[in-house]
């Protein structure tokens, strides 16, 4: 905890301000309309019904908790995939990744990690290096934990190659009430591990691709803590 300022420790309510900004995780800013029109919608409601003014404030509050974007440190270790969401490992097998990002139609392993309501929704780089490519596809909205969904719904696919030279794919999947997949980098940026770098509402899965040769570290039915949780080590000896 950061030591108290003079101007803290005569003031309770900074003091308690402080406290505050430690203890909350800070909120991704594609929530903040969302939040900002349910704060809104609660003054005005209070207006007519306290009851329905304190539904929606706790339904506020809610909404303030999906867009969380708590701070995560990586691990040290080189060599490792990392979780890109927190969530439980629903899948572990081999599979085509996306035709879309243009690699050769070989299975690689890959790891389905379902993010519920509950998760946080913020989905983070699972290396550093820099991004290859990213393609988007429409497609159908069927729950995010089928086996299908991988293949049918909407996702957004981003290739990453490590500084270790191994190609990564990310993909975001939509889910049964997931409408909308956010995606904040483009090709050529550079990234690290653990930077937060997209976010679906509300629901979701999120699949990774890795390179041939990778030794699994998590099995199925595991939670995850995105940025932090190793899901596998790279091969040794890419350049």
């Amino acid at each position: 905890m950061s030591p108290k300022t003079p101007e803290q420790a005569g003031n309770p309510v900074a003091h308690a301000l402080q406290l505050a900004r430690e203890t909350l995780p800070p909120m991704h800013p594609a929530g903040r309309p969302f939040v900002a029109g349910g704060v809104a919608a609660t003054l005005l409601l209070r207006r007519v019904s306290k009851p329905l003014g304190t539904l929606a404030g706790l339904a506020t509050l809610a909404t303030a908790a999906f867009f969380r974007e708590p701070k995560r440190v990586p691990p040290e270790r080189p060599g490792l995939a990392l979780a890109a969401a927190d969530g439980l490992v629903s899948l572990i097998e081999e599979a085509v990744p996306p035709p879309e990002l243009g690699l050769p139609a070989e299975p690689r392993m890959r790891v389905s990690i379902f993010l519920s309501v509950f998760d946080v929704h913020v989905q983070r780089a699972p290396a550093t290096g820099s991004v290859e490519r990213v393609a988007y596809r429409p497609g159908k909205f069927l729950s995010a934990d089928l086996d299908k969904a991988s293949d049918d719904n909407e996702r957004n696919s981003v290739l990453l190659r490590t500084v270790d030279g191994h190609d990564l794919v990310v993909v975001q999947i939509a889910g049964l009430v997931a409408r909308r997949i956010v995606c904040q980098i483009a090709e050529g940026e550079k990234v690290s591990a653990g930077d937060t770098y997209g976010l679906i509402r509300f629901g979701s899965r999120v699949d990774l691709y890795l390179p041939p040769g990778s030794r699994m570290l998590v099995s199925k039915g595991q939670r995850t803590i995105g940025g932090e949780t190793p899901l596998a080590e790279l091969p040794s000896g890419k350049a």
